[in-house]
């Protein structure tokens, strides 16, 4: 479940439905006159029995099943119609219901707050439902802006090995402790040569036959390397397993980075964030992070 596939639409839907219960514990009815506590009932009172399934635990049914619409592969549907087509169904119904609730009144009793909340509540979510249906911008865009990709280390950066010079073991050098090598002539502050304690005449270096140089040969054209970045879809897309069968492993959703780590022709071979692999077969219009 990823919460950063839902939209501003689905954010009104569930601010609906969070009215709506509020509604549910607030006054429906009360006596006309009456000035002490007790003389109103809500929703959840037994004299009002048909309004609270009818009308919030209905409208609350419809949110959830828009919500769940965006966690489901995208052409599920139940009877033939899609889950957000049943909620929006249902959320006009207990808008209904609602409406009619306020033309049930009589002479005995007034109105509450419970009773116009419950209306604007059920209205407002029916609205939201199926002004998303339509595909509106305003209801598409993301509800969470997508997080910013990770820099990745860069070498010589700390926990890399260190850089000569800086703290790291040096390489040992030929006598140690300053001392020349066996053999090697020695010199003085002035930068003459000196004899050898021993009286022997330092060795001269011999000069080595000269080898022809090989001759370069044309070079090969280098296959250019693929990069690994990080990228977003516009719309949910399927990813399919690399070993090429049909069914598809996951689905990328809006909103969310995920990582090219290869490139096969025009597709692209992405990572999930919980690690699993696959094809991505369709590239057009993704966004490079």
């Amino acid at each position: 479940m990823n919460i950063r596939s839902l939209t501003r639409g689905d954010g009104a839907v569930i601010g609906a439905a969070v009215l709506l219960l509020i509604a549910s514990f607030l006054t429906f009815y009360s006596a006309k006159g009456c000035t002490v506590d007790g003389c109103g009932v809500n929703a959840w009172k037994t004299e009002l029995f048909p309004l609270l399934p009818s009308v919030h635990l209905l409208g609350i049914i419809a949110a959830g099943l828009t919500i769940a619409s965006r966690f489901q592969p995208e052409g599920r549907k139940v009877l033939g119609v899609a889950l957000n087509q049943w909620g929006a169904v249902l959320a006009i119904a207990a808008t209904w219901d609602a409406l009619w609730s306020l033309f049930n009144g009589n002479d005995a009793w007034e109105f509450g707050a419970g009773a116009y909340l419950s209306f604007v509540a059920a209205a407002a979510l029916a609205a939201v439902s199926v002004l998303s249906l339509q595909g509106l911008a305003a209801f598409k865009a993301p509800l969470l802006p997508a997080p910013r990709p990770q820099p990745q280390p860069q070498p010589g950066m700390y926990g890399q090995q260190p850089y000569p010079g800086m703290g790291g073991p040096q390489p040992q050098q030929p006598g140690g402790y300053g001392y020349p090598a066996p053999g090697a002539p020695e010199h003085s502050y002035g930068g003459q040569p000196q004899p050898h304690p021993y009286g022997a005449p330092a060795p001269q270096p011999q000069p080595q036959p000269m080898q022809a140089a090989p001759q370069p040969g044309p070079a090969a054209p280098a296959a250019p390397e693929f990069a690994a970045f990080w990228f977003a879809v516009p719309v949910a897309r399927p990813l399919f397993a690399e070993d090429g069968s049909p069914s598809p492993i996951a689905e990328l959703t809006p909103g969310t980075w995920y990582l090219a780590v290869d490139q096969r022709g025009p597709a692209l071979i992405a990572q999930t964030q919980d690690g699993r692999r696959g094809v991505l077969q369709d590239t057009s219009g993704i966004q490079r992070g």
